[in-house]
């Protein structure tokens, strides 16, 4: 029977268009930009613009209680994801570094969330990466030895800083709900014990006139089957390093278990981010340096340095000139492609920036 029967009633009328009316789709809500209610935290208090990281306690679905961080601050933010809209909540404080009385950043450059099976309470945790990297604020840094005050801002780098939760479910994330932080620096040792690592550490990422660059920045963390995954920028070898050491080897009893995988890139390109997807990592790709150059997401199944290429982010992705994106995050799939939250920083990227791209699902 057609829809536009004039003997059916309203109900069935409505019924009718939800039928015919077609549904949107990924593909057509690629490049949607998010509205940010209020403001992220930045420096001084102002709306961020250094977003760098995003994970969430859940992997579908909506609303999302989340944790975001900006990598000039010593602390993270809550935030409640619903579609189209990020909601900012209690700010999370991470370490406590300082130097001549001076705060130092954590360099925070990545977010996970993990529930571990081995916990015996509080399973559920957020983990946040500093960037184990020589600060790059400045040339002028990177000439000569390390100073005391460069040494100091390498040290605050070089944490992991898990944010332990009390058991919820379905209720808005507050500092209520934090068990305990606990600041862990055992990965720096790891980088110091890889061959392939070790000449790039304390080492700055951008050239100058007495530096080569390319030292040691991770950029993105992933938790997955027990395992903590570190995603290098720089060095480029070629091919992105990107280290895994188990959880218990850094937040336990254990001692080793550390593995270093080099995954195919171009040279001078590096990991931006990583977020787990279907028993694998997505792995967010970019340049090493500032030179401005394309985004990609690839899939990572962890089994060989070869990585399946999902999609060229670069025109989706960046909201205006000064936006670099930073941090990914997997939202839905439909008919065979992937949405995804990417988060920037930048003098442009306002609040993260935060805007959606759509690739090929793995």
């Amino acid at each position: 029977m057609p829809c536009l029967n004039p003997a059916w009633s309203s109900l069935y009328a409505v019924v009718c268009l939800a039928v015919v009316l077609p549904l949107p789709n990924n593909e057509a809500r690629a490049g949607e930009e998010w509205t940010v209610v209020d403001r992220i935290a930045g420096e001084n208090g102002k709306h961020s613009r250094d977003v760098s990281g995003i994970a969430c306690k859940t992997s579908s679905g909506f609303p999302r209680h989340c944790l975001v961080i900006d990598d000039n601050l010593q602390s993270g933010q809550f935030v409640t994801l619903k579609d189209g809209e990020l909601k900012p909540g209690d700010v999370v404080p991470l370490i406590e570094n300082t130097f001549g009385g001076k705060a130092l950043e954590l360099d925070g450059e990545g977010v996970a969330f993990y529930s571990d099976p081995q916990a015996k309470e509080y399973p559920d945790a957020f983990y946040v990466i500093g960037s184990h990297g020589h600060a790059r604020h400045s040339t002028t840094d990177c000439v000569g030895p390390l100073t005391d005050e460069n040494k100091a801002k390498i040290t605050a780098a070089s944490q992991i800083v898990r944010v332990r939760l009390k058991p919820s479910v379905g209720k808005t994330l507050s500092m209520h709900d934090v068990v305990d932080i606990t600041r862990n620096a055992k990965l720096r040792d790891f980088i110091a014990a890889e061959p392939k690592l070790q000449p790039f550490k304390d080492k700055c990422l951008e050239p100058n006139p007495q530096s080569k660059g390319n030292g040691v920045t991770i950029e993105g963390i992933a938790i997955l089957g027990g395992r903590i995954y570190a995603g290098f920028r720089g060095p480029s070898l070629p091919g992105a390093p990107i280290l895994s050491v188990p959880l218990d080897s850094l937040f336990g009893s254990g001692s080793g278990g550390a593995r270093l995988d080099v995954v195919k890139l171009d040279e001078g390109r590096g990991v931006r981010d990583l977020a787990p997807y279907k028993d694998g990592l997505l792995v967010l790709a970019g340049p090493v340096g500032s030179a401005k150059d394309r985004y990609d997401v690839y899939w990572w199944d962890t089994s060989s340095p070869d990585m399946k290429h999902l999609g060229d982010i670069t025109n989706q992705a960046q909201a205006a000139e000064q936006s670099k994106p930073e941090g990914i995050l997997p939202l839905d799939v439909s008919s065979g492609r992937l949405r995804l939250l990417i988060v920037s920083d930048g003098k442009d990227a306002k609040d993260g920036a935060p805007r959606t791209v759509v690739v090929n699902a793995p």
